[in-house]
């Protein structure tokens, strides 16, 4: 597994980044589709349907952007399928593995700013009012609790995905530190 300080030996072109709600995956995925020039393809938007129920078509919309050359995702919603689609076509994954103190912090802010401001996230849908997260105990419908409960299965899983996907070069950035210090690399 490369980390920050190590060359990238290739310039990628079908991008996975993962890690657990609030590392920050849709923003590096955002900001590498800027930085590498591919498309970008938000799970979230292609999951959620209005009123937050699954789309039908979720699979077959990941499929079809994974069958294409170049592209840019999050690695998520794997016990809908993802892992059998996108980890075979990828080339890299960018792990965000940052310390559970700054990104319990970063996802308490961002959910607190969506449900006050009630800003449109995916086809119509809004963060719940936060007095609804707050008496909300399912992990499924309070993205607080499913943090707490999802926040070590990458830890977990990685040497199983590394072993499952020997193509699949691995970088892991430990803090936002070394992921500014990778991209300002990648960027050259």
């Amino acid at each position: 597994m490369l980390t920050c300080d190590d060359v990238l030996p290739f310039r990628p072109s079908r991008v996975l980044v993962c890690g657990v709600s609030g590392a920050g995956k849709t923003t590096l995925v955002a900001r590498m589709s800027r930085l590498l020039d591919l498309p970008r393809y938000e799970l979230d938007a292609l999951h959620h349907g209005p009123e937050w129920t699954p789309r039908p078509k979720f699979l077959d919309d990941v499929r079809a952007f994974a069958a294409s050359e170049r592209w840019v995702s999050e690695w998520q919603y794997t016990s809908k399928g993802v892992s059998e689609i996108l980890p075979p076509r990828a080339d890299l994954c960018v792990w965000l593995d940052y310390p559970d103190r700054l990104v319990r912090a970063r996802l308490w802010r961002r959910t607190l700013a969506r449900s006050i401001l009630r800003r449109e996230l995916w086809n119509g849908n809004r963060e719940p009012n936060i007095w609804r997260l707050a008496t909300t105990t399912a992990p499924e419908e309070n993205v607080l609790r499913w943090q707490t409960k999802t926040r070590d299965v990458w830890r977990e899983r990685m040497p199983g995905h590394e072993a499952r996907f020997p193509h699949l070069r691995f970088v892991r950035l430990g803090h936002p530190t070394e992921t500014e210090r990778w991209l300002e690399r990648l960027g050259r």
